[in-house]
């Protein structure tokens, strides 16, 4: 079985979470499984180096690069010394030069004052950067070879968008040259939410990054499956912290789980997906804190049960934009126009309602954007192209999601009456072709609320049937 498996923050953090992820990939390799491994930084680095290099432009004197340091190298050296201690100096020697690698770019962002794209994905790439030796090293320990490689290393070509870096198909045959002779003798330790432009230039790739290397490289060597290791049991029916009731979904459709992470769900990004989803992969979500539970399989199919909805998932950091006004009407080319401002200033439209009469537009985005897209937009009410803008940032949106919705009829009149009895009133709907998800928005107060309700509507608590 030809397998990747990724290791996510915490399933890394310290010495205990690397025990349990090196056991794991023990149990695959004595099976003479041929496995290729992608890690994250330890929980919380990737963070620290973000706030140090954008610190770094205004800092008088430096100190935080010294603060950084330090943390770096007691954590990292702490934990390689208990899980690798056969290997101590000689790993610890990488890790002390690329934390010296890092600290003299840091000082080099602040006596430049200046911290460009290219220059901030170079400085948060060292999470991965300083983990990966860690991990090999301890896979060597327990007497797995094993290998590092960087995402530039192991073949990961990306656009040169840095901090959202998309997967280039011409990277897919570098990958596989590199990677598939390694995995014959040894095990890759790779760096996950890194590649590199064609020119060499680093990337990153954005949120769920490393869950985005893993899809790419197991895309590009055809893998049988891909495993997702995290601190959770799987994806589950809602936010359990919403429902304590909510249960782990065993099985999920590749389109339903692109549904729930753009809607908020904290699963694998729909990015992430798409990887596995063009070459037919299964991919599995697992809990390293609990490997013996199944966890959930993603594959692909509707993955139907006895409910037609499998989650619920809600954002509450959104807000809407209504843009009004009987110019609107009957002139062709508004909605461009108003698309490719937003789009200009990097904005995300999530959802969008028109009135039959096109005498108004309601965008729902997110929050932090508001007053950006506000902005972009003033020029065309100036213009008349429209006659006013309002924001209203007192909203969440709520999306029930699941492929039994597609040619079942009446899921939409079973959730609004749910809503109604419950005297939660819908601001705003919309429903994807796909028939996957009907999204809705309400006030944020009653966002919770309108989770538990169809949560219960649906009997999601109950196991499938």
């Amino acid at each position: 079985m030809k397998l990747i498996m990724k290791f996510g923050g915490t399933s890394v953090q310290d010495a205990d979470s690397v025990r349990r992820a090196v056991n794991i990939v023990y149990d695959r390799y004595s099976e003479h499984d041929l496995l290729a491994v992608v890690v994250s930084a330890k929980r919380g680095v990737t963070d620290r180096l973000i706030t140090c290099a954008e610190a770094m432009i205004n800092s008088k004197d430096a100190e935080e690069v010294a603060d950084l340091v330090s943390f770096l190298t007691e954590s990292h050296l702490t934990t390689l010394k208990e899980v690798a201690p056969d290997f101590y100096d000689e790993t610890g020697e990488i890790i002390k030069r690329r934390i010296e690698n890092l600290q003299d770019f840091l000082f080099a962002i602040y006596h430049l004052r200046e911290l460009t794209v290219r220059s901030r994905d170079y400085i948060i790439s060292f999470g991965e950067r300083l983990n990966a030796p860690l991990i090999s090293a301890a896979l060597r320990q327990r007497g797995i070879p094993s290998m590092v490689l960087d995402g530039c290393e192991a073949g990961i070509l990306t656009t040169e968008n840095h901090g959202d870096a998309i997967a280039l198909p011409s990277g897919e045959v570098r990958i596989k040259t590199r990677l598939e002779p390694v995995m014959k003798y040894s095990v890759p330790v790779i760096t996950g939410f890194m590649g590199c432009s064609e020119k060499g230039v680093v990337t990153t790739l954005g949120r769920s990054g490393s869950d985005y290397s893993a899809t790419i490289i197991g895309a590009a060597i055809n893998a049988d499956e891909i495993w997702i290791w995290t601190d959770v049991d799987g994806i589950m029916t809602t936010d359990p912290r919403m429902v304590p009731k909510a249960r782990v979904i065993p099985r999920i459709s590749y389109i339903e789980v692109m549904e729930l992470s753009y809607f908020g769900a904290k699963v694998m990004h729909s990015r992430s997906i798409e990887p596995a989803m063009q070459k037919g992969i299964p991919v599995r979500v697992k809990n390293t804190f609990n490997p013996g539970f199944s966890g959930t399989l993603i594959e692909g199919g509707e993955q139907k049960d006895s409910r037609v909805v499998k989650a619920i998932t809600y954002i509450d950091k959104v807000a809407a934009i209504t843009i009004t006004g009987a110019q609107m009407v009957g002139r062709p080319g508004v909605a461009q126009h108003i698309f490719s401002l937003l789009a200009r200033h990097q904005i995300n439209v999530m959802m969008i309602s028109q009135g039959s009469s096109e005498a108004n537009i309601t965008l729902i985005i997110e929050a932090h954007q508001v007053r950006t897209a506000m902005d972009a937009l003033m020029p065309l009410k100036e213009r008349c192209v429209f006659r006013d803008i309002s924001a209203n940032e007192d909203v969440c949106a709520v999306a029930v999601v699941g492929s039994g919705m597609a040619g079942m009829a009446g899921t939409a009149g079973r959730t609004f009456s749910a809503l109604g009895k419950a005297g939660i009133n819908v601001m705003m709907i919309t429903q994807g072709s796909s028939e996957v998800n009907i999204s809705f928005v309400v006030r944020q107060e009653d966002g919770p609320k309108a989770v538990q309700v169809l949560h219960d509507e649906f009997n999601l608590t109950q196991m499938e049937v």
